[in-house]
């Protein structure tokens, strides 16, 4: 990994509570993240350099584009379509009834599903009541499907180039999880563990995984809630091989984007810090990106399904 890494600071203090699930848009060059406990949904563009922002009435955990137009957004436990220039917003399906839940983070495959999961409610900073959690998927003709349940706070999600290996993070046992997929079905299989962030030693430096990205030499991108870094790991071995340090803590997501792909987009949260960690890190829940890395993304996918008439 080249050693000229350089991070700046994209969009200062854009969010209050906690940023999340940024999302490159190569076709509008606008980069898609949301202010979860806020609600709000943004939209930079890489054009303009301006920073347009829609907020709902209730958290708003992530958004992806949809080839029918409009946005894909999780909005507490249901999944819904938004049309951001009509603000037309219609819900498509509602998951965990009855529970003590909401989603967190989603991605799309290659085949154009969206993968989405849930977690228990956080009582405070990364405390939940445990295995609350499913990870589901948005199918193409507009069904939700269960892929996994018992998870703790469902995150990060990446696939390989070949698509024959599905990488998920469930943050409390702070493991990043592999799996065989098959994207013809959709089905994840023969579980393992490929980066376990160990014990109570590592937590300084590591934190808890949280949001995930992939280059395309197939390394993970990991974001380190609690730890202020981005750090680059090799699937095979587990080992760490690279990182980006940030002027913040509660660091959550990350993506390549830019017209090359090169660009690291990095999202952060505030949420719940005392004065004394905001005189620390008074940068705490902006966009920072890191550029200089040596490597690059490939473009993220976005929900190729039905959308209800609306």
């Amino acid at each position: 990994m080249a050693m000229s890494v350089q991070v700046d600071t994209l969009i200062k203090n854009s969010c209050s509570a906690t940023g999340e699930s940024p999302h490159w848009d190569e076709t509008t060059e606008t980069l898609l993240y949301v202010d979860i406990e806020n609600g709000s949904l943004h939209r930079w563009s890489a054009a303009t350099g301006i920073d347009e922002k829609y907020t709902f009435d209730t958290l708003c955990c992530f958004a992806k584009p949809c080839r029918k137009g409009g946005y894909i957004v999780a909005l507490d436990k249901s999944i819904c379509h938004f049309d951001w220039d009509t603000k037309m917003l219609t819900t498509l399906q509602t998951v965990d009834e009855g529970k003590e839940t909401h989603i967190n983070d989603g991605k799309c495959d290659a085949s154009g599903k969206l993968w989405f999961g849930t977690m228990g409610v956080e009582k405070e900073q990364v405390k939940v009541e445990e295995n609350m959690g499913t990870l589901y998927s948005l199918e193409l003709d507009g069904t939700v499907r269960k892929h996994k349940e018992g998870v703790s706070i469902s995150n990060g999600l990446a696939w390989t180039e070949d698509n024959r290996t599905m990488y998920y993070i469930d943050s409390i046992p702070r493991k990043v999880y592999g799996y065989d997929f098959d994207i013809t079905t959709g089905t994840m299989s023969n579980e393992r563990v490929v980066v376990d962030f160990g014990g109570k030693e590592t937590m300084a430096n590591l934190g808890y995984p949280d949001g995930m990205t992939i280059d395309t030499d197939g390394k993970l991108w990991v974001a380190t809630f609690l730890a202020g870094r981005v750090v680059r790991f090799d699937p095979q071995t587990g080992e760490e091989i690279g990182a980006v340090s940030l002027p913040a803590r509660l660091i959550t997501s990350c993506c390549f984007g830019g017209k090359n792909f090169n660009e690291l987009f990095i999202t952060c949260g505030a949420f719940e810090l005392t004065e004394e960690d905001k005189a620390i890190t008074p940068l705490a829940g902006s966009v920072f990106r890191a550029t200089g890395l040596g490597v690059a993304g490939k473009p993220a996918a976005m929900y190729l399904g039905l959308v209800q008439n609306h």
